[in-house]
């Protein structure tokens, strides 16, 4: 089943700002379990994950006006390439650090 173009661009839209919450929230996660260790190297994987959810919070929203806009505006694909690079450094991270 085929959606609007209209539908399809606003479902993108969404999934974007929801994969930048669910990020923020794993943030929060991280921060509370940095502080029941008392902080120390515990605070590096908050530190990645909190600049993933800024990135992809960035991400969506250019992805998001790209999306609505009459004109769309060229999204660079380095912005969705470095957000990934940084939820991989985040998850390392918290593997070797935790």
């Amino acid at each position: 089943m085929t959606t609007p173009d209209g539908a399809q661009a606003e479902h993108t839209g969404l999934a974007w700002r929801r994969t930048a919450l669910a990020s923020a929230a794993c943030t929060v996660l991280l921060l509370h379990s940095a502080a029941q260790r008392h902080w120390g190297v515990s605070l590096a994987p908050v530190l990645f994950a909190a600049v993933t959810s800024a990135l992809l919070a960035r991400a969506a929203v250019r992805r998001g006006r790209a999306l609505r806009t009459a004109r769309p505006v060229v999204m660079s694909p380095v912005l969705p390439a470095v957000a990934s690079l940084a939820v991989t450094m985040t998850a390392a991270s918290v593997a070797v650090l935790h």
